[in-house]
């Protein structure tokens, strides 16, 4: 009698027997030919910006330009793709960089996200500047976004929680806070991470944070140029001083 392993099977609706090794390679070959179009649609990133055009990919693949529909329904498919990757391995970077530093050491973990964040646009120029450059003409990130965006702003979450729990952090201002920004202040703040952080301290956080992503902006976009020439050392004072900023230092 012929012995077929129960797992190397599924029974289908129509009552056939199919391999379910056979499903488990289509899926595989799936993924890999998926893969390969982001990786191609990146190439283009990085020579025709976010002017992504699904049958220039499929032509680069040798495919026909109908068959890359099955895998991506539009350019905004695409993009999407592309963007939630890209927050993803900046998230990843940012989190393993946080983790190799002390958890008590407030201004060291801040600077590890810091220099993380830069290391990680500067190699992957292109991706940065689908992220965090200017929006795409008619595209509307997706509510699919939102977490991957998230992972790095969590680590600054963290800081601002653990500098409150310690008492390191305070809460006091000499500027009046206005009133609009107060209400839009407590809104944002009730995202999740943040609870339990003061306003003012909170948004001493958006100014850091504000600061990062525009200094490494300025210096990608070649707004530094003939302005600055030891851009790590720029760099890492303007954090040092976000650090002082924020209280950690």
């Amino acid at each position: 009698m012929l012995s077929i392993r129960d797992s190397d099977l599924c029974i289908c609706q129509t009552g056939r027997v199919e391999s379910s090794r056979s499903g488990s390679v289509r899926a595989r070959v799936r993924a890999e030919l998926t893969d390969e179009i982001k990786s191609t649609a990146r190439r283009h990133l990085a020579t025709d910006g976010a002017n992504l055009s699904l049958r220039a990919v499929a032509r680069d693949l040798g495919m026909v330009s109908s068959a890359i529909y099955r895998y991506f329904a539009s350019r905004d498919d695409l993009l999407t793709a592309l963007i939630i990757d890209a927050y993803d391995s900046l998230g990843e970077a940012a989190e393993q960089a946080y983790a190799s530093v002390p958890s008590s050491d407030l201004d060291a973990g801040w600077m590890a996200i810091c220099r993380a964040i830069r290391s990680w646009a500067l190699a992957n120029r292109p991706e940065y500047a689908l992220t965090y450059g200017s929006p795409v003409p008619g595209y509307a990130a997706p509510q699919d976004t939102i977490g991957p965006a998230s992972r790095p702003v969590l680590l600054l979450a963290e800081l601002l929680r653990e500098g409150v729990r310690r008492g390191q952090l305070d809460a006091r201002s000499t500027i009046r806070m206005p009133a609009p920004l107060r209400a839009d202040l407590r809104r944002v703040a009730a995202l999740p991470g943040f609870d339990g952080v003061p306003e003012v301290i909170f948004v001493r956080g958006m100014t850091a944070w504000t600061q990062l992503f525009g200094v490494i902006s300025f210096e990608l976009f070649g707004r530094l140029t003939n302005a600055i020439e030891d851009y790590d050392a720029y760099f890492d004072y303007q954090m040092r001083v976000m650090s002082a900023h924020l209280g950690f230092r």
